[in-house]
């Protein structure tokens, strides 16, 4: 018998039906490899067989999301912690061992001899109720934002075809009256033979705001159309059944958004977050999903660095200097203080001078609010650490 070693590193290739898992050695030898159901029973079983081959393992899987909650649920309830190697970060790595084969097996080996050259990688923390809670909640309402923008668009282009003054004449983004306006009448043709003033009595009685303004708009825009394009009929019913999509997926938002600022006003420190220019509680839930625990950030700068806020340099030779946005960092905390910025220069204060500030001094509009982001990640950061809310009066400084 082979004697036990002191310490293994384990890879993980997560997948939504199954993971492969591979274990090397201090010497990179592969001691294990087997593909592993993404199943309780038999994740546990191969936990139980790695656990015998080291008194020490240290995991690594390539996908923090959906596809490996379960195994990263089940490492957590064992006191064990994995990290997270970036998919990025695993193919380049992959072009430094043998062979150009392209397998699961591979994919494990790569990522556990790359947990054992490397220890910066992100800890994957098991999120909270909580904070799971609201990770659901504001995934399922990006998913509902971007049907509702597909379906305007459908029905835009739909209505261009048969319709076109009418389809200029609102903008269905933000005018409810104007859709339920399509849910009854869709043509030239019927709204003249409805008229005025019964359009308007039967948008009132619906409790569109501004009857009267919408009804004259849309018997202008059917004026200016006399004639009947082919397939009238057909896109009539289609702009009217997406226009009741519209309608009732706008309802469902806005219950999503009442769950989303329940759930997230009753995070301990959401005072403190809701206390900043800009940021509600929607783009506040998406901070807490997206920043995770702020323990693991050193100081402002690292979170900062998180959100893709902080240029990196690319000299080489001669050429020094070079400042580029990076590439590796987190999207959706890039975009909650991208959104919290531009948001907050709409009101007169100190972000607004900031903004106006970095204008005045030839920067663009984009890098402008890029400049007052990075600004209020220090802000934000400094509020969360002493626990207080924002003020715009600095607070006084205490002799020592």
């Amino acid at each position: 018998m082979s004697e036990p070693r002191t310490r293994v590193w384990a890879g993980v290739d997560a997948g939504k039906g199954h993971h492969w898992a591979a274990v090397v050695d201090e010497t990179g030898a592969t001691v294990w490899s087997k593909k592993i159901d993404n199943d309780e029973s038999a994740i546990l079983t191969a936990l139980g067989e790695i656990f015998g081959l080291a008194g020490e393992v240290h995991w690594a899987v390539d996908i923090s999301g959906t596809s490996s909650a379960l195994l990263l649920a089940l490492l957590a309830a064992h006191g064990q912690q994995a990290v997270y190697e970036p998919g990025r970060t695993v193919n380049r790595m992959s072009g430094a061992y043998r062979g150009e084969a392209k397998t699961d097996a591979r994919d494990a080996y790569v990522i556990a001899e790359t947990a054992r050259h490397r220890s910066d990688f992100a800890t994957i923390d098991v999120p909270a109720q909580l904070a799971a809670d609201l990770a659901l909640l504001t995934a399922h309402r990006s998913d509902l934002v971007a049907d509702r923008v597909r379906m305007i668009n459908r029905l835009r282009d739909v209505l261009t075809g048969v319709f076109p003054a009418l389809e200029r004449s609102f903008d269905y983004s933000n005018h409810k009256g104007a859709l339920v306006l399509l849910t009854g009448y869709q043509t030239p043709a019927s709204l003249r033979r409805r008229g005025r003033a019964r359009l308007t009595a039967w948008l009132a009685a619906r409790s569109v705001r501004g009857a009267d303004a919408v009804a004259a708009t849309a018997l202008e825009a059917a004026q200016a159309q006399q004639t009947a394009l082919p397939g009238e009929d057909v896109a009539a019913q289609i702009v009217a059944d997406l226009a009741t999509q519209i309608l009732a997926l706008d309802e469902r938002l806005k219950r999503i958004d009442r769950q989303i600022r329940d759930t997230f006003r009753r995070h301990p420190q959401a005072e403190i977050i809701e206390s900043m220019p800009g940021l509600g509680p929607i783009l506040g839930a998406e901070f807490v999903v997206a920043a995770g625990d702020l323990a693991a950030y050193a100081d402002a700068g690292h979170l900062a660095s998180a959100a893709g806020l902080v240029p990196v340099p690319r000299d080489s030779g001669r050429r020094t200097g070079n400042l580029h946005r990076p590439k590796r960092y987190s999207r959706r905390l890039r975009r909650v203080f991208y959104m919290s910025a531009q948001t907050s220069i709409i009101r007169e204060g100190p972000n607004r001078d900031f903004y106006l500030k970095k204008r005045g001094e030839g920067c663009k509009h984009v890098q402008a609010v890029i400049a007052l982001a990075r600004r209020r990640t220090d802000v934000l950061w400094a509020l969360l650490r002493d626990n207080r809310v924002f003020t715009s009066a600095p607070p006084v400084t205490q002799a020592a």
